[in-house]
């Protein structure tokens, strides 16, 4: 006899509470993005990152249609984007932050190109906005990669799951 476990075929309701309740399952890195504007450092955090591409190299994130920050990011020529290390919860939540300084507290560094990146990140990648993709109530951000480099010390990442902070162990 053959069981089947996996999702039915009939539609259920897949709100965004039980979406985000399912999904909460699966574990997460924590990217930054930023860019000086105006000289000073906007950014934003964001759990939806991916590897795209080698040849041409891209990532993607993806944005809420919602997001205030994004219209102001996405016109900058050259972004940051930092793979937080573990280390660095408190710039998770600051940069997650609806209102106020974002980037109050948090040690970052801005490249010749504008691209903002944060201190004792993982990695640190610099692209800029390929393609934007409307993706139901998100933008799919397609991101050329312009310059990458690794912390020398090799810090282990941020990783969100479950609604929460976790680190790595080996």
């Amino acid at each position: 006899m053959v069981t089947t476990t996996g999702p039915s075929t009939s539609r259920p309701n897949l709100d965004g509470t039980r979406l985000r309740q399912a999904f909460a399952h699966y574990p997460t890195g924590v990217v930054v993005v930023g860019a000086l504007i105006d000289g000073k450092p906007v950014g934003m955090a964001v759990s939806s990152f991916v590897s795209m591409s080698l040849d041409p190299p891209l990532v993607a994130i993806s944005i809420a249609h919602s997001s205030t920050t994004w219209p102001t990011l996405s016109a900058a020529p050259t972004l940051g984007l930092t793979v937080l290390s573990e280390h660095q919860e408190h710039a998770s939540r600051a940069l997650s932050a609806r209102v106020g300084d974002r980037f109050a507290g948090v040690d970052w560094r801005a490249g010749d190109d504008g691209a903002v990146f944060i201190d004792d990140g993982s990695l640190h990648i610099a692209v800029g906005v390929e393609e934007t993709l409307p993706a139901g109530d998100h933008h799919l951000v397609l991101l050329r990669i312009a310059d990458i480099s690794t912390h020398a010390e090799a810090h282990k990442p941020l990783v969100f799951h479950g609604s929460g902070y976790h680190r790595l162990v080996r």
